[in-house]
Formats: structure tokens, sequence, C-alpha cells
């Protein structure tokens, strides 16, 4: 372990969009190899890390698992990308949770694909297209036609919880 010099002083932003977490940390280890600085977040984040110190002092930013440690020049640059890709992956993963039986008949009605997730422009162009020859006017059957609209409505329904 090597002496700490400013760089444990300055204060750092580490970013866990999963978990929607944003903080202010310093660094903690540092240890000094042949290939470079590597380093670990002070506590109570102490178990992020070992990461390149010298790719984070050039770069501004390096991921560790779910993190990203970063300047604070960096994160004013990047937070809105960040959180909109943070609230994208997590409104994916409550899609998945909420996925049951039912998702799948009304998948085959709509003739969407059985996995997989669905954005809402994919089911409504999806049911779109049904309700052209589904539609009683059209020369389909009310029956039909319920069918598909609830099939549309039930695969956006989580959607519209997220929003």
């Amino acid at each position: 372990m090597k002496a700490r010099g400013m760089t444990d002083k300055v204060e750092w932003v580490v970013w866990n969009g999963s978990m929607g977490i944003l903080d202010t940390v310093t660094i903690g280890r540092i240890e000094e190899s042949v290939t470079g600085r590597r380093a670990y977040l002070a506590a109570p984040y102490g178990v992020v890390g070992p990461f390149s110190l010298d790719a984070l002092e050039t770069q501004g930013r390096v991921s560790f698992g779910e993190c990203l440690v970063m300047s604070r020049r960096r994160w004013r640059e990047d937070q809105v990308e960040l959180r909109l890709e943070a609230r994208e992956k997590r409104r994916a993963f409550m899609f998945r949770l909420n996925f049951n039986d039912d998702d799948q008949v009304h998948r085959e009605v709509l003739n969407l694909p059985a996995e997989g997730e669905l954005k809402p422009a994919e089911i409504n162009a999806a049911f779109r297209k049904l309700a052209k020859t589904a539609h009683p006017d059209a020369g389909g059957s009310s029956e039909h036609y319920r069918r598909i609209t609830e099939a549309r409505d039930a695969l956006m329904q989580p959607f519209a919880r997220a929003a």
C-alpha cells in the first residue's frame, strides 16, 4: 500500500443505476504495481474495487459491476443518459417480474414473439394490423376484435404503471 496523495481527498461520484443509488465517495486503499495503480473505495463502499485508478483519473469514469465511479464533471456530463438508461433497465426488470401465463396467451392472440421484451410500439403495431380485419365494420367479428383489444390492453398495462 502506497502513501496517499490528493486522490483520497477528492470526492468522486458512485452511481448504481440498477438500484438508483447516487453518492459521493473517496478513494480508500490504493495499491501500486507494474501494471498501474489499483484502488478500492473508502467505507461504506469498500467492496467496490479493485479498479484502475489511472483509468479513473484519465477517463473520468470506470465501471465496476453495476457501479460506475466517476468524477463530478463526468457525472454532470453523463447523468441524463445514465438515468434514462437505468430507468429503462428497471422498467424491463419490472416487466419480467410481472410476466405470467396470461401474457403468453395475449402474445399469441396478437401474433407476437413468445419470449423477449416487448415495446409499446410493437404491441400497438400488432394490434392495428389485426384490427384492420378483426373489426366488425371490416368484416370481422366482435368477439375476435374484443380478444385482440383485451390482449393489447393487458400487454400495455405494465407500461402504464411504469410511466
